[in-house]
């Protein structure tokens, strides 16, 4: 796996929208926290687009920007906008082989899902499930957050997941495991199931989150990943955010759901982890290698450039 170089201040910003379009206030908005940042910003001229009312424009206009983005020399940093909906539709026109010629970092989560799965797997790029400009920067870029952002995007050797205060990390099942985190989004992980951008985990730490979802979709979604074999084979589990979701029974949870479907296996299982849709959002590097240990309760990643 390729870690990107690391983010430097001046960096030239390349801000697309592969999901869901932002208003053009909105676009500018986020060009400004980037040049307050101490950044120089490029855009994709989809960003206030629409098709349909929830796509940033055409999927061709949407792929295309980030061949463009990465293959642009001027280009440091890829950050997406915002997720939405929409993103699969744009899988067939990412060019993987333009991606391999030019790693360089990409940040995004939710619906960008589907791109971290196709970076990492096809095109051996380490990617960063973080923070995107206009969903937390503008507003909700707390301390915390901030900080594990640029940690994770300029360590050297390694990157340590630090909890936010409050929010310590729990165990559902005990154990210590390595391998490459993969992941993203329950639902869209989901999605890719089927298809040539099919979600590969054996071997591998998967790392679970959503949002707005009600209990028995969630479980259904689960059930999916272990009916399809998707958890047969994985080293361990992280349980990030589930912000906003209908649980129904106080007393049984997305981590009884998990529990349940991975009781014949014998893997470690840790939750509370603050990375999705809410706040604070703590940065994870997918693709990179990670060692969780609920010993110590620690989650770590290797740097390897």
């Amino acid at each position: 796996m390729k870690y990107p170089k690391t983010l430097k201040k001046g960096a030239m910003i390349g801000l697309v929208a592969p999901s869901s379009p932002v208003s053009p206030e909105q676009v500018a908005q986020c060009q400004k926290v980037l040049q307050d940042l101490g950044y120089r910003v490029k855009s994709a001229d989809n960003l206030s687009a629409s098709k349909g009312g929830y796509m940033a424009g055409e999927e061709e206009v949407r792929g295309n920007w980030i061949n463009r983005m990465f293959a642009d020399d001027e280009v440091d940093a890829i950050f997406c906008i915002r997720g939405g909906d929409g993103g699969n539709r744009i899988m067939e026109y990412v060019d993987p082989d333009i991606v391999k010629a030019n790693p360089k970092i990409f940040v995004g989560y939710s619906d960008v899902t589907s791109l971290h799965l196709l970076f990492n797997q096809q095109c051996g790029l380490v990617t960063f499930h973080g923070p995107m400009v206009r969903s937390n920067m503008i507003e909700h870029f707390d301390k915390e957050s901030e900080k594990a952002f640029f940690d994770a995007l300029t360590a050297e050797k390694e990157y340590v997941y630090q909890p936010p205060k409050d929010f310590e990390i729990k165990t559902a099942k005990a154990g210590k495991a390595c391998g490459i985190l993969t992941g993203g989004n329950l639902t869209v992980m989901c999605t890719s199931i089927g298809t040539p951008y099919e979600m590969e985990t054996e071997g591998k730490i998967l790392f679970v989150e959503e949002v707005g979802e009600h209990i028995g979709n969630m479980d259904r979604n689960i059930y999916q990943l272990r009916n399809a074999g998707k958890l047969k084979g994985v080293s361990g589990i992280l349980l990030g955010q589930f912000s906003n979701c209908d649980t129904d029974q106080e007393n049984y949870t997305i981590v009884d759901i998990v529990k349940d479907a991975v009781k014949d296996l014998n893997i470690p299982v840790m939750y509370n982890i603050q990375s999705g849709h809410g706040f604070p959002m703590v940065t994870l590097p997918m693709g990179a290698e990670c060692t969780m240990d609920t010993d110590n309760k620690s989650i770590v990643f290797s740097v390897e450039r």
